[in-house]
């Protein structure tokens, strides 16, 4: 009996060490979802600023191999992906990065200070984007 409970208790343990977070918890994921949807944002709104296509198509394509490094399957990354939950609370993060970045609806403006500004720090919505 005692050696049941041991190895219960092993197996409970070795589930709980390789269960994964939400993909929305793993910041090289999310984050990087996430900088693209910024970074698109400002190159719409925008005149002076464009994106980096290659690179925004690179990084992206890139994302779903990264998830599945990490050990989650594509029927895992698909429904992240499509989840209108999901794209709903980026885009409420992203609204609120642009806000807190002096953006103002329907101000081109502030769109490209703010883009500028990205461009000139250097991480990575800023290398996502280029002035024309």
């Amino acid at each position: 009996m005692r050696a049941m409970t041991i190895a219960f208790t092993l197996a409970l343990a070795a589930s709980a060490a390789s269960a994964k977070p939400p993909l929305r918890d793993v910041p090289a994921i999310d984050g990087t979802i996430l900088a693209v949807g910024i970074a698109d944002e400002i190159r719409k709104n925008c005149p002076d600023i464009s994106a980096r296509m290659i690179r925004a198509v690179s990084l992206v394509g890139g994302l779903k191999g990264k998830a599945r490094s990490l050990g989650y399957t594509d029927a895992e990354i698909d429904a992240y992906r499509e989840s209108d939950a999901e794209k709903a609370r980026l885009k409420a993060q992203r609204d609120a990065y642009l806000t807190a970045g002096g953006v103002q609806a329907g101000a081109p403006e502030t769109y490209c200070a703010l883009g500028r500004a990205e461009i000139e720090k250097g991480g990575q919505i800023g290398a996502l984007l280029r002035m024309n």
